[in-house]
């Protein structure tokens, strides 16, 4: 017979003085198919005996009325994660909306004062006045118009015969009038300068 048990794996076999070498090799060629099926384990001196094959329990897999029960425990709790979640992405998008508000009301603050602006501006120069720097030689109107508020100087030539502003602008220091025509430029604009 073969000695299978051997406590140093890579020696061999020791063959029963009777046997033949030819009937030992069909005794391992049989023996090995069922020895590669079985398991071999070997135990430490002073451990525990392995478990047998028989003795192994399989978990078995749980039926649908567990899943649905687990399915059931849990509903809840991923609802109110679903909800918290959402509540959140929902307050960084007011978060986000209530940014945009504030600036919006912010540039039609901006837009409104710049309305006011221009309306004032242009109800400084009354028509009588007007009509005073109408009636004036255009040498004596630039030199009067220079040493007065810029944008009051602007508002009156803004009111006053285009022909006549143009020669009274004529008349007038090439820096004071570039000045005044920037002024009335930007307040003839109809558009939100900012």
């Amino acid at each position: 017979m073969i000695e299978l048990l051997s406590s140093q794996p890579h020696r061999r076999p020791r063959l029963h003085p009777g046997i033949s070498l030819f009937a030992a090799a069909a005794i391992i060629a049989l023996a090995g198919g069922t020895a590669r099926a079985e398991e071999v384990r070997q135990v430490l001196p002073g451990g525990q005996a392995p478990a047998q094959p028989a003795q192994l329990v399989h978990a078995k897999a749980p039926d649908q009325s567990e899943i649905q029960r687990f399915c059931s425990n849990i509903a809840d709790a991923a609802r109110d994660r679903r909800y918290a979640l959402q509540a959140e992405e929902l307050k960084q998008l007011q978060a986000g909306i209530d940014e945009r508000m504030k600036a919006l009301e912010a540039k039609r603050t901006e837009y409104e004062e710049w309305l006011k602006r221009r309306e004032v501006f242009l109800a400084r120069a009354e028509d009588s006045v007007v009509k005073i720097y109408a009636g004036m030689k255009p040498d004596a109107a630039a030199e009067r118009l220079a040493m007065v508020n810029a944008e009051l100087a602007a508002a009156i030539l803004m009111k006053l015969d285009s022909r006549k502003a143009g020669v009274i602008l004529n008349e007038m220091d090439q820096k004071a009038a570039a000045t005044l025509t920037g002024i009335m430029a930007s307040a003839a604009r109809r558009v939100d300068p900012s």
